[in-house]
């Protein structure tokens, strides 16, 4: 089992990258990191993590999942990376896991993901507006599952987000 974790190369949400990872080296699941580029990404609160690859270079067929943390960068970086919708697209056709915790939701909206289905994403004008435009069913809670889709609204429900997406892997 392996997933694809991608951060932005800067204020990346350390606790939805750190959490999420420590829980799934816990089941066995192994992870790379992808950026909009290779190299180091620095979170919000400073920590440092290592993009393996550049997210135009990953390939869908080379995991079981997607995992987008949030923070502030994944707004400024990867709402409008569209090396990354289109991946993000390709995980959807295939029907397998997608994650997205904090502002990342807004990507999975932004790729047609969410049309019809129940979502959540830390609340700002911004977000809320484009995940209702991608036609989701809003909802402020938690964590929500809708089929292969896991969507979190807070770094501080990053542990069960975390579980969520073990959950729909099957592990």
């Amino acid at each position: 089992m392996k997933l694809l974790m991608v951060v932005a190369p800067k204020r990346y949400r350390e606790e939805e990258f750190e959490i999420p990872a420590e829980i799934f080296e816990e089941a066995g699941i192994e992870f790379d990191v992808a950026s909009t580029k290779a190299g180091e990404c620095e979170g919000m609160m400073g920590g440092i993590i290592e993009a393996k690859l550049a997210i135009k270079d990953a390939k869908e067929s080379d995991y079981d999942g997607i995992v987008i943390v949030g923070g502030l960068g994944a707004s400024d970086f990867l709402w409008s990376d569209d090396d990354l919708k289109t991946l993000t697209e390709e995980f959807g056709k295939s029907g397998k896991v997608i994650g997205a915790i904090c502002l990342a939701p807004v990507i999975l909206a932004r790729a047609g993901l969410l049309k019809g289905r129940q979502a959540t994403v830390f609340e700002s004008p911004a977000s809320l507006k484009l995940i209702e435009e991608g036609g989701a069913n809003y909802l402020n809670i938690p964590v929500v599952s809708d089929m292969n889709i896991i969507t979190a609204n807070h770094p501080t429900v990053s542990k069960g987000f975390a579980e969520a997406i073990i959950e729909k892997l099957g592990c």
